[in-house]
């Protein structure tokens, strides 16, 4: 391992986009996160490393030609079945995972830490997936990038509608944004999953069985960079823990179930 190169123009504007994003953010100044990519996006373009677009408009590209190409052929076989499994559990889990940490960050979870009515927004994101494979388009669904949005202050299912209806337009104005380079918003992703990290203050240290868990979830989404490999591998360490330790009775039957899945995920995981 080394340390980047700090000589790098890039690298040097992503430093300067997280501590300026940081700094609006600790003075409490409106759309920090937007500025931050804003004006790094900005420099880019002042030292020619962004390209300015040829166009700021133009007609999304037509879907007709992967529209409704669904192919079953080999779907219901026993070599199917490893893959269709490792989908699922991943869509799956990385669905709830992502629920549960922007709900917690918007203040949506109930004492007990659970989200009230969790099968609506699942019910939603399972529709979305499948509408954007009939359309041809990547999965559609809920992702963890959100939580910029609510640090920015929604949290409300109206921000959702906006943001749809944004989104919908951005599709004309795709040579605009396109431009917009990762180091620019990289920074603000970052201060955002730093703050994400807040809800670990709850965390009873002095138990191995819940942190165990824990360490072993924040380790694997951070060195896979997959939400849902780090949560299989916490459901599949968590049961293991507590059951030789005669604390069985903490584990509740739901996590035996998602536990089981989660083990079947790494059998039968394409390595």
């Amino acid at each position: 391992m080394h340390v980047g190169n700090f000589t790098e123009p890039t690298v040097l504007l992503a430093i300067f986009g997280f501590i300026v994003t940081g700094v609006l953010m600790i003075r409490r100044v409106n759309a920090a996160l937007f500025l931050g990519i804003a004006s790094v996006t900005v420099l880019g373009m002042v030292l020619g490393l962004v390209k300015l677009p040829d166009s700021i408009i133009s007609s999304p590209p037509s879907v007709m030609p992967l529209l409704g190409k669904l192919e079953f052929t080999g779907l219901f076989t026993v070599k199917a079945f490893p893959v269709i499994l490792t989908m699922f559990v991943m869509i799956f889990v990385d669905t709830m995972g992502t629920l549960i940490g922007l709900s917690m960050k918007a203040g949506l979870l109930d004492q007990k830490g659970n989200l009230p009515e969790i099968e609506k927004p699942m019910l939603c994101d399972s529709l979305s997936t499948m509408a954007g494979a009939v359309f041809g388009t990547t999965t559609s669904g809920a992702y963890i990038e959100s939580a910029a949005g609510i640090e920015a202050g929604g949290r409300t299912g109206l921000s959702s509608v906006i943001t749809a209806l944004l989104f919908l337009s951005a599709l004309f104005f795709a040579p605009l944004f396109t431009v917009v380079p990762s180091y620019a918003y990289g920074p603000a992703l970052i201060i955002v999953g730093m703050l994400m990290l807040s809800p670990m203050r709850h965390l009873e240290y002095h138990d191995l069985t819940d942190v165990m868990p824990v360490f072993t979830i924040i380790v694997l989404m951070s060195f896979t960079y997959n939400i849902g490999i780090g949560m299989t591998a916490g459901f599949v360490v968590y049961p293991l823990i507590k059951t030789p330790v005669g604390r069985i009775g903490e584990v509740p039957a739901g996590l035996w179930v998602l536990g089981a899945f989660s083990l079947l995920f790494f059998v039968f995981y394409p390595y």
